[in-house]
């Protein structure tokens, strides 16, 4: 079975297969410790956990198709594996690195990628390196809580209008024969003194003597 280099995007929907496999792969797998000195011991060391691995080779995109180096016909010209690989760096988001026959399926980030425009002799043709880092997502843990109170009901604002038929209609007395202020102010509010208080409200009606009421004027009544 012959052995491909793959990059793709995470959703497959635009996939690079190298045209010429790389001589060597580097696969570089780190893990952390911890070294501290302890009083009357000496250094020891922590146990860490493990890093993100890294993947790195140098290979060519060829111009032409050649049997001797070429894994395959048709693939495309070496500026286009070259824009696209650059355009997924620029979109800050991850790509799948796939070796078929090995274990290596992993999503990576691109952190270096460095090509020669021209090599003497092959004319054409992109020889590059690339650096790959394993790369995860950091989970997120969404956590929802209810609410221990019921929530309160809307209320109207106090109404600002006048609640009693009684209030909303003025009372208003027809002056009889023989009537005076003095009379209808101790008639409505049990003192004749506050007599000015009806002249003041019906002063149109009224005149300028308050003395002069006449038999049928209708008075408002505060």
């Amino acid at each position: 079975m012959a052995i491909e280099f793959w990059l793709t995007n995470d959703r497959n929907t635009e996939r690079v297969r190298l045209p010429v496999n790389p001589d060597s792969l580097n696969v570089t797998s780190p893990f952390g410790f911890n070294d501290v000195t302890v009083a009357n011991l000496g250094e020891v060391s922590i146990f860490g956990d493990r890093g993100l691995k890294e993947f790195s080779f140098g290979t060519f995109f060829p111009a032409d198709y050649h049997p001797a180096y070429c894994e395959y016909r048709g693939f495309k010209a070496p500026y286009t594996y070259v824009a696209i690989i650059e355009k997924w760096r620029d979109r800050k988001l991850p790509i799948r690195f796939i070796v078929t026959g090995t274990k290596i399926n992993y999503l990576v980030t691109v952190r270096d990628f460095t090509y020669e425009v021209e090599r003497a002799g092959n004319l054409g043709d992109i020889y590059f390196s690339i650096t790959l880092k394993q790369f995860k997502y950091l989970p997120v843990r969404y956590e929802t809580t209810k609410s221990t109170s019921s929530k309160p009901k809307a209320t109207r604002p106090p109404s600002t209008k006048k609640k009693t038929a009684t209030s909303k209609t003025k009372r208003t007395y027809t002056v009889k024969k023989n009537d005076s202020l003095f009379i209808i102010a101790k008639r409505y509010y049990g003192d004749g003194e506050k007599w000015r208080t009806i002249y003041n409200a019906n002063k149109k009606t009224i005149g300028k003597n308050p003395s002069r009421l006449k038999a049928g004027m209708r008075l408002v009544i505060p």
